[in-house]
């Protein structure tokens, strides 16, 4: 399966053996193909293939391709969280302005986001795997709950009057700038987030 062009599912071993600690390659070429063809559209032959080794070396590394799809999963969910506090952090105590510039931040984020062609790793797991037992399941969902509770404790302390309703509008407007930037582009609706999490704080701070 090492050899020069093999053929691994659809996608072609590189004609030279990649550099770096073999775990480390396997990991990094996962997080690649699962971003590109899905969880379910990659096997461990062609991440084996891909990274330059073998089956025999990715189970000496990874108990499971499932156990591989959670680590993938908790990488994306940390560098998600980095880049939340770099966009928030500044405007600590100003819950208004933390949600603004938390949009404002994602609409630039999925608009340049070109490595991730299929749009939120995390988003898409909780699609594609469907056991509720699956580490990779749990993984994705676990972070979806978290980001639904910052969104409404935000929306409880800039006193929001349905605060739980506002933080899941966010969410609910978050989850559809991927699908909306891989459908119509990044001149499409993605462009309006932004303005409409204005609207929506907005029309929760208004006068009854």
């Amino acid at each position: 399966m090492n050899g020069e062009g093999a053929a691994c599912g659809g996608l072609i071993c590189g004609t030279a053996k990649k550099a770096g600690r073999v775990r480390d390659r396997i990991f990094a070429t996962a997080r690649e193909l699962f971003s590109r063809h899905g969880v379910r559209g990659v096997g461990v032959d062609a991440i084996a293939c891909e990274a330059g080794t073998n089956k025999m070396s990715f189970y000496r590394n990874f108990a499971s391709k499932d156990d591989l799809v959670a680590e993938c999963l908790s990488a994306s969910e940390s560098e998600f969280w980095a880049w939340w506090d770099a966009q928030t952090q500044p405007h600590a105590g100003d819950p208004r302005r933390q949600i603004e510039a938390l949009f404002d931040g994602f609409v630039t984020k999925v608009c340049t986001d070109q490595d991730r062609t299929r749009g939120c790793a995390l988003a898409n797991a909780v699609v594609e795997i469907t056991e509720e037992d699956h580490p990779g399941r749990q993984v994705a969902v676990a972070f979806k709950a978290e980001v639904r509770r910052r969104l409404q404790l935000w929306a409880h302390e800039l006193g929001a009057r349905e605060p739980e309703m506002l933080g899941d509008a966010l969410l609910l407007l978050m989850d559809g700038c991927y699908l909306s930037r891989l459908a119509f582009g990044d001149k499409g609706p993605v462009r309006s987030a932004g303005s409409a999490a204005r609207a929506l704080i907005a029309a929760q701070l208004a006068p009854a």
